[in-house]
């Protein structure tokens, strides 16, 4: 069935599990820390957009971050677009063109669990996870990696309450309006006649948090 739309990691060092401490003189530290609300530069053949994903969900947000680290949406395809409504990607199966038959099927083998919240809405350019219908997926679960963008708001609006919303789009609305607006019809669905691709999905460097050290005479570095 069509999915639709109606990590942290540990350091050690080689001699051990403990980080070394190494004798610094007295500095401010620069540390980089995971954003709570990380923004994305989406590279497409159609434009670039900024999106920017939410704290309140963690799940989802922390997933997209996992894929976009493993270069997961490098090349995939817009493979269901619908103007006046959404446009949606995310499916592995859409690298190949001989799945065609197929795309809109395809994830990393796993679900997402939901996380709707009522302060989230389908505003245009929002972004949403694409999941299985209600019969099949009572418990709302997410598509593992398809995601949608909201194009019309009003269009949208039946499916607040229904569909995670975990992030919007905050610059690029007008490549959105450019996407949605491609010809549609190959293998009779809502295809695009011709491909609009995901070049790369990157996260954008937030500004640094700068901490004064624990230890004046010591700062914990992880290992190599």
């Amino acid at each position: 069935m069509a999915l639709c739309a109606v990590a942290l990691f540990a350091c050690k060092n080689q001699s051990g599990d403990k980080p070394v401490l190494k004798e610094q003189p007295a500095t401010e530290i620069v540390e980089k820390v995971r954003a709570e609300e990380p923004v994305f530069e989406v590279k497409t053949n159609y434009g670039t957009m900024k999106i920017k994903l939410y704290k309140e969900t963690p799940l989802h947000r922390d997933n997209f971050v996992k894929l976009v680290e493993q270069k997961f949406y490098d090349g995939l395809l817009f493979h269901r677009v619908i103007n006046g409504f959404m446009i949606q990607a995310g499916d592995p199966l859409s690298k190949d063109p001989a799945q065609v038959a197929k795309y809109g099927t395809g994830g990393p083998g796993y679900t997402v669990p939901a996380e709707i919240l009522p302060q989230f809405t389908h505003k245009k350019g929002a972004i949403a996870a694409a999941r299985k219908g209600d019969k099949a997926n009572p418990n709302r679960e997410s598509s593992g990696s398809q995601f949608y963008i909201v194009q019309s708001p009003e269009a949208c609006a039946s499916l607040d309450g229904q569909y995670t919303v975990y992030g919007e789009t905050i610059e690029g609305l007008d490549v959105v309006d450019k996407i949605a607006g491609v010809a549609t019809g190959a293998q009779k669905r809502d295809l695009p006649n011709e491909p609009v691709q995901i070049i790369s999905i990157r996260e954008i460097e937030q500004a640094p948090v700068e901490q004064a050290p624990a230890d004046s005479t010591a700062t914990r570095t992880p290992a190599e």
